[in-house]
């Protein structure tokens, strides 16, 4: 059974930061690119960043090109994701997600408020 456990996020000032973990389980992990997603009550969910299997290869979306960073721990089936250099419209909760699965985690809440 595919299971994917967010954590990490939580309260921060602007221009502060947090590392997002991912525990995932139930597939082969290191087989998978891996996505973060994010999404605001009342929104669509925004893709922010893919990793791919092996790790060499991510993207990001504009929105946090420079500021955030995805790495994964193949060893351990935890996927990161550094965030720094926070604003107010980083807030929102934050999944993982293996596109090629059709599995969600609950999320991590990240609000970003002085």
């Amino acid at each position: 059974q595919v299971k994917l456990v967010e954590s990490g996020g939580g309260l921060v000032q602007p221009g502060g930061s947090l590392r997002l973990s991912c525990a995932a389980s139930g597939f082969t992990f290191s087989g998978y690119t891996m996505n973060w997603y994010r999404q605001v009550p009342g929104k669509e969910r925004e893709l922010l960043a893919s990793i791919s299997n092996t790790g060499i290869a991510t993207n990001y979306a504009v929105s946090v090109k420079g500021r955030f960073t995805a790495s994964r721990d193949n060893a351990k089936n935890t996927l990161y994701l550094q965030m720094n250099s926070l604003k107010p419209e980083d807030t929102a909760v934050y999944y993982c997600k293996a596109p090629a699965l059709n599995y969600w985690g609950q999320g991590t809440q990240v609000t970003v408020s002085s």
